[in-house]
Protein backbone atom coordinates (compact mmCIF):
# COMPACT_ATOMS: atom_id res chain seq x y z
CA UNK A 1 0.00 0.00 0.00
CA UNK A 2 2.51 2.63 0.98
CA UNK A 3 4.53 1.48 -2.34
CA UNK A 4 1.38 2.44 -4.33
CA UNK A 5 0.87 6.13 -2.37
CA UNK A 6 4.60 6.65 -3.43
CA UNK A 7 4.48 5.63 -6.71
CA UNK A 8 1.35 7.65 -7.56
CA UNK A 9 3.27 10.95 -5.61
CA UNK A 10 5.86 10.66 -8.00
CA UNK A 11 3.39 10.19 -11.12
CA UNK A 12 1.97 14.03 -9.66
CA UNK A 13 5.49 15.21 -9.08
CA UNK A 14 6.54 14.58 -12.74
CA UNK A 15 3.22 15.90 -14.37
CA UNK A 16 3.60 19.21 -12.23
CA UNK A 17 7.16 19.33 -14.10
CA UNK A 18 5.54 18.87 -17.30
CA UNK A 19 7.42 15.34 -17.54
CA UNK A 20 4.72 12.15 -17.66
CA UNK A 21 6.00 8.69 -17.01
CA UNK A 22 4.13 5.68 -17.44
CA UNK A 23 6.65 3.06 -15.46
CA UNK A 24 4.45 0.15 -16.99
CA UNK A 25 5.50 1.21 -20.71
CA UNK A 26 9.30 0.86 -22.16
CA UNK A 27 10.71 4.48 -22.70
CA UNK A 28 12.16 3.56 -25.87
CA UNK A 29 9.92 3.05 -28.83
CA UNK A 30 10.02 -0.18 -31.10
CA UNK A 31 11.26 0.17 -34.34
CA UNK A 32 9.14 0.42 -37.44
CA UNK A 33 9.59 -2.43 -39.49
CA UNK A 34 10.09 -1.22 -43.18
CA UNK A 35 8.73 -2.71 -45.80
CA UNK A 36 10.48 -5.04 -48.19
CA UNK A 37 7.66 -5.89 -50.45
CA UNK A 38 7.34 -3.07 -52.63
CA UNK A 39 9.76 -1.05 -54.72
CA UNK A 40 9.46 2.82 -53.63
CA UNK A 41 8.69 4.62 -57.49
CA UNK A 42 10.03 7.70 -58.77
CA UNK A 43 8.15 10.07 -60.86
CA UNK A 44 10.59 10.94 -64.26
CA UNK A 45 12.30 13.99 -64.67
CA UNK A 46 11.42 15.99 -67.85
CA UNK A 47 13.82 15.89 -69.74
CA UNK A 48 15.79 19.59 -70.45
CA UNK A 49 14.94 21.08 -73.50
CA UNK A 50 16.35 23.96 -74.78
CA UNK A 51 14.20 27.61 -74.94
CA UNK A 52 15.12 28.12 -78.44
CA UNK A 53 13.79 24.30 -79.19
CA UNK A 54 10.63 25.67 -77.43
CA UNK A 55 10.29 28.37 -79.23
CA UNK A 56 10.58 27.21 -82.82
CA UNK A 57 8.35 24.62 -81.38
CA UNK A 58 5.31 27.36 -80.83
CA UNK A 59 6.44 28.93 -83.08
CA UNK A 60 5.83 26.22 -85.69
CA UNK A 61 2.60 25.42 -84.35
CA UNK A 62 1.18 28.65 -84.08
CA UNK A 63 2.54 29.77 -88.17
CA UNK A 64 2.01 26.00 -89.44
CA UNK A 65 6.02 26.71 -91.30
CA UNK A 66 9.07 25.07 -90.31
CA UNK A 67 11.94 27.29 -88.54
CA UNK A 68 13.39 29.50 -90.23
CA UNK A 69 16.87 27.05 -89.86
CA UNK A 70 15.12 24.43 -91.75
CA UNK A 71 13.85 26.98 -94.83
CA UNK A 72 15.98 28.23 -97.86
CA UNK A 73 16.37 31.70 -98.20
CA UNK A 74 14.31 33.23 -100.89
CA UNK A 75 16.17 34.45 -104.13
CA UNK A 76 16.89 38.10 -104.80
CA UNK A 77 13.92 39.44 -106.03
CA UNK A 78 14.17 39.89 -110.46
CA UNK A 79 13.73 43.17 -110.42
CA UNK A 80 16.96 44.08 -107.66
CA UNK A 81 19.15 41.59 -110.12
CA UNK A 82 18.16 43.90 -112.83
CA UNK A 83 18.45 47.39 -111.11
CA UNK A 84 22.16 46.56 -109.84
CA UNK A 85 23.13 45.48 -113.41
CA UNK A 86 21.58 48.72 -114.92
CA UNK A 87 24.08 50.49 -111.73
CA UNK A 88 26.75 48.95 -113.41
CA UNK A 89 26.36 49.81 -116.57
CA UNK A 90 25.37 53.64 -115.53
CA UNK A 91 29.16 53.80 -113.65
CA UNK A 92 31.04 51.47 -116.34
CA UNK A 93 29.61 54.72 -118.96
CA UNK A 94 30.01 57.31 -116.59
CA UNK A 95 33.84 55.98 -115.67
CA UNK A 96 34.45 55.71 -119.61
CA UNK A 97 32.75 59.42 -120.38
CA UNK A 98 35.01 60.79 -117.49
CA UNK A 99 37.93 59.79 -118.74
CA UNK A 100 37.50 60.53 -122.43
CA UNK A 101 36.53 63.83 -121.43
CA UNK A 102 40.07 64.92 -119.57
CA UNK A 103 41.84 63.46 -122.71
CA UNK A 104 40.04 64.83 -125.57
CA UNK A 105 39.76 68.26 -123.92
CA UNK A 106 43.68 68.65 -123.23
CA UNK A 107 44.43 67.48 -126.66
CA UNK A 108 42.10 69.47 -128.81
CA UNK A 109 39.26 71.22 -126.62
CA UNK A 110 36.34 69.01 -127.36
CA UNK A 111 34.41 67.81 -125.05
CA UNK A 112 32.79 63.96 -125.64
CA UNK A 113 29.61 65.35 -127.14
CA UNK A 114 30.94 67.72 -129.46
CA UNK A 115 33.63 65.07 -130.62
CA UNK A 116 30.53 62.60 -130.84
CA UNK A 117 28.69 65.28 -133.12
CA UNK A 118 31.66 65.75 -135.36
CA UNK A 119 32.21 62.22 -136.02
CA UNK A 120 29.02 61.27 -136.92
CA UNK A 121 28.53 63.97 -139.37
CA UNK A 122 31.76 62.85 -140.56
CA UNK A 123 30.52 60.16 -141.73
CA UNK A 124 27.73 61.61 -144.43
CA UNK A 125 27.44 60.63 -147.55
CA UNK A 126 26.06 62.14 -150.91
CA UNK A 127 23.47 58.83 -151.38
CA UNK A 128 20.43 58.28 -150.40
CA UNK A 129 19.66 58.66 -146.97
CA UNK A 130 23.39 59.89 -146.88
CA UNK A 131 22.73 63.10 -144.89
CA UNK A 132 21.25 63.64 -141.35
CA UNK A 133 18.59 66.18 -140.36
CA UNK A 134 18.37 67.75 -137.08
CA UNK A 135 16.37 65.30 -135.20
CA UNK A 136 17.94 62.48 -136.81
CA UNK A 137 21.39 63.99 -135.47
CA UNK A 138 19.66 64.22 -132.17
CA UNK A 139 18.67 60.83 -132.16
CA UNK A 140 22.22 59.71 -132.99
CA UNK A 141 23.97 61.42 -130.19
CA UNK A 142 21.23 60.66 -127.67
CA UNK A 143 20.53 64.49 -127.40
CA UNK A 144 17.02 66.75 -127.08
CA UNK A 145 16.28 68.79 -130.56
CA UNK A 146 17.21 71.96 -128.67
CA UNK A 147 20.58 71.18 -127.65
CA UNK A 148 21.93 69.28 -129.99
CA UNK A 149 20.54 72.54 -132.12
CA UNK A 150 23.06 74.78 -129.80
CA UNK A 151 25.81 72.26 -130.28
CA UNK A 152 25.73 72.60 -133.23
CA UNK A 153 25.98 76.56 -133.21
CA UNK A 154 28.92 76.37 -130.89
CA UNK A 155 30.92 74.43 -133.41
CA UNK A 156 29.83 76.72 -136.08
CA UNK A 157 31.26 79.47 -134.79
CA UNK A 158 33.98 77.90 -134.36
CA UNK A 159 34.11 77.16 -137.76
CA UNK A 160 34.17 73.33 -137.14
CA UNK A 161 30.86 72.82 -139.15
CA UNK A 162 29.25 74.61 -142.06
CA UNK A 163 25.03 74.31 -142.80
CA UNK A 164 23.66 74.12 -146.30
CA UNK A 165 20.14 73.82 -148.03
CA UNK A 166 19.69 70.20 -148.60
CA UNK A 167 19.37 70.51 -153.14
CA UNK A 168 15.85 68.73 -153.30
CA UNK A 169 14.03 70.06 -150.32
CA UNK A 170 14.67 73.69 -149.57
CA UNK A 171 12.88 73.59 -146.94
CA UNK A 172 15.71 70.81 -145.77
CA UNK A 173 19.19 72.71 -143.57
CA UNK A 174 21.97 69.83 -143.25
CA UNK A 175 25.14 69.97 -141.31
CA UNK A 176 28.64 68.85 -142.06
CA UNK A 177 32.08 69.11 -141.29
CA UNK A 178 34.48 72.26 -142.38
CA UNK A 179 37.90 71.64 -143.25
CA UNK A 180 38.96 72.76 -139.72
CA UNK A 181 36.90 70.34 -138.44
CA UNK A 182 38.06 67.48 -140.15
CA UNK A 183 41.78 68.20 -139.57
CA UNK A 184 40.58 68.59 -135.30
CA UNK A 185 38.63 65.59 -135.48
CA UNK A 186 42.02 63.34 -137.55
CA UNK A 187 44.25 64.83 -134.32
CA UNK A 188 41.62 63.81 -131.68
CA UNK A 189 41.05 60.33 -133.16
CA UNK A 190 44.01 58.86 -131.91
CA UNK A 191 43.33 60.66 -128.44
CA UNK A 192 39.69 59.11 -127.84
CA UNK A 193 40.56 55.74 -129.25
CA UNK A 194 43.62 56.07 -126.57
CA UNK A 195 41.88 57.09 -124.03
CA UNK A 196 38.83 54.63 -124.14
CA UNK A 197 41.25 51.54 -124.34
CA UNK A 198 42.86 53.03 -121.08
CA UNK A 199 39.70 53.80 -119.27
CA UNK A 200 38.54 50.08 -120.31
CA UNK A 201 41.40 48.70 -118.77
CA UNK A 202 40.88 50.09 -115.66
CA UNK A 203 37.58 49.56 -115.27
CA UNK A 204 37.98 45.58 -115.76
CA UNK A 205 39.56 45.34 -112.47
CA UNK A 206 36.58 45.81 -111.32
CA UNK A 207 34.55 42.61 -110.82
CA UNK A 208 31.52 44.37 -110.94
CA UNK A 209 32.30 46.08 -114.07
CA UNK A 210 34.42 43.24 -115.80
CA UNK A 211 31.60 41.20 -117.96
CA UNK A 212 30.57 44.60 -119.20
CA UNK A 213 33.70 45.54 -120.28
CA UNK A 214 34.30 42.54 -122.35
CA UNK A 215 30.92 42.99 -124.04
CA UNK A 216 32.54 46.72 -124.95
CA UNK A 217 35.35 44.94 -126.41
CA UNK A 218 33.34 42.57 -128.62
CA UNK A 219 30.69 44.45 -129.77
CA UNK A 220 30.82 46.53 -132.90
CA UNK A 221 30.63 46.31 -136.82
CA UNK A 222 33.88 44.27 -137.11
CA UNK A 223 33.46 42.00 -133.79
CA UNK A 224 37.04 42.76 -133.13
CA UNK A 225 37.86 43.44 -129.52
CA UNK A 226 39.11 46.86 -128.64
Amino acid sequence: MAHQLGSATDFRQHANQGEVRHPDRDQTPAPVAQRTDQTPTRAASPSPRSPSTDGESAQTRESGRAPEAERDDPPAPPGRALAHSWCALSALHSRLEAHIERALEAAAELSVREYSVLDVLSEQHDGEGGHLRMNQLADVVVLSQSATTRLVSRLEERGLLVRYLCPTDRRGIYTDVSDDGRKLLERARPVHDAALREALQEAAKRPELAPLVTAVRTLGPTSKPV
